[in-house]
């Protein structure tokens, strides 16, 4: 048993020594491993990620959308401010009854008609005022007949005054009859004078020359003052269009600046200038009058509608397209490509429409590239490929 126990213990001694001897190399291996490994993963992750973004980067630089693009700069431009209203007389002059009226016996004149001041537009039955001028006529010899006596009897009483057959007082006392005489004389003229001055207003009287505009009157028709306007007459014929404009349109407005008039229904244009410009605005509409002097034209209307182009002198400012201009509720505003090639949005405040274009008035300097069409369908912050556009493409 012994001996047993004693080759088995001879025998495990080397046994050990062979088992832990290569122990510690195979830890330090696996440990190599481990990080060779984790740094291969690492690698790898790397290479994909950046092959991906990469990737990405071509794709969207293959997906940026093709726009047209212009710098528009500055051009100088007349500046024109269109306008509507309606066609009047500059002057409008209301014409009535100026006496007590009556009944009309006759109208002269008709709407169309020119006339000169002072001329009979209409007649009024006279005949009461006749009979009272007759008979205010009458008095006036009465007066005058007693006018005569009371001087007859005065020079008899200056005569016998030096015979000592007259007082003093008697000839104080006539010579004031005769002189309430001379003056009833005076009196009944004057009345007469009142009745032939009223009888001469029942006529309806042109104040001054001019073109009938309108007639509201008929013979047989009773008038007097509360009849309101027989006629309107348009003073020698001058007419108007009331352009009504803006309040920020308006303060760009002098008195003399040219403008052209188009009424409705035509193609022709008449030449006018502002003779005035409204002093006040109104409070509800925001807006206010200027009136364009025009020269008398059948082709001009009063109360008709028309159109009209205002020059408001030359503005040197970016001008583009309407497609360049969009609008929302924000306002109206246009993209700028960047350095990067990105849009940005920026805000415009548009001016005058031209032939050339819509004037940007602020918000740009002119030195922009600017999305000429398709604005529409970009966002602030998108990638683009610009292509600058050219001569004439706007």
């Amino acid at each position: 048993m012994n001996y047993e126990t004693s080759i088995a213990s001879a025998e495990a001694e080397p046994l050990i020594v062979e088992a832990d001897e290569p122990a510690a190399p195979a830890g330090r291996r696996n440990l190599i491993v481990a990080v060779v490994i984790a740094l291969v993963l690492g690698l790898a992750y790397y290479l994909m990620h950046h092959n991906a973004g990469e990737a990405g980067d071509a794709k969207a630089g293959a997906q940026a959308q093709t726009v047209t693009v212009v710098a528009p700069g500055r051009t100088t431009v007349e500046g024109v401010i269109n306008a509507s209203g309606a066609i009047a007389a500059r002057r409008d002059m209301p014409v009535g009854i100026a006496g007590e009226g009556g009944r009309v016996v006759s109208v002269l004149v008709d709407a169309g008609a020119w006339v000169r001041k002072g001329q009979v537009l209409a007649v009024v039955d006279r005949a009461v005022q006749a009979q009272q001028i007759a008979g205010q006529s009458a008095n006036i010899a009465v007066q005058a007949a007693n006018a005569r006596l009371a001087q007859a009897n005065l020079d008899r009483a200056l005569k016998l005054v030096e015979k000592g057959f007259i007082s003093k007082a008697d000839i104080d006392r006539l010579t004031a009859t005769r002189d309430a005489a001379v003056a009833q004389v005076g009196v009944a003229r004057a009345s007469l004078g009142q009745l032939q001055a009223s009888t001469a207003r029942l006529n309806v009287i042109a104040p001054e020359s001019g073109l009938v505009l309108t007639r509201s009157v008929e013979p047989g028709q009773i008038v007097g003052p509360a009849s309101g306007t027989l006629f309107r007459i348009a003073k020698d014929g001058e007419l108007e269009m009331q352009a009504r404009l803006a309040e920020n349109d308006l303060a760009r407005l002098s008195v003399g600046v040219a403008a052209q008039v188009t009424p409705v229904g035509t193609t022709r244009a008449f030449d006018g200038r502002v003779w005035q410009v409204s002093p006040t605005i109104d409070p509800t509409t925001r807006e206010g009058i200027a009136r364009i002097a025009l020269p008398y034209d059948p082709a001009l209307r009063p109360g008709g509608f028309a159109s009209a182009q205002i020059r408001s002198g030359e503005v040197t400012a970016p001008v583009l397209p309407e497609s360049a201009i969009l609008s929302d509720q924000r306002g109206a505003f246009v993209y700028v490509v960047g350095g990067n090639n990105k849009v940005e949005r920026r805000p415009v405040t548009t001016g005058d429409v031209t032939p050339q274009g819509i004037v940007v008035r602020t918000g740009l300097s002119g030195n922009e590239r600017i999305v000429l069409r398709a604005g529409g369908f970009l966002n602030p912050g998108d990638q683009v490929h610009p292509v600058t556009a050219s001569a004439g493409a706007k």
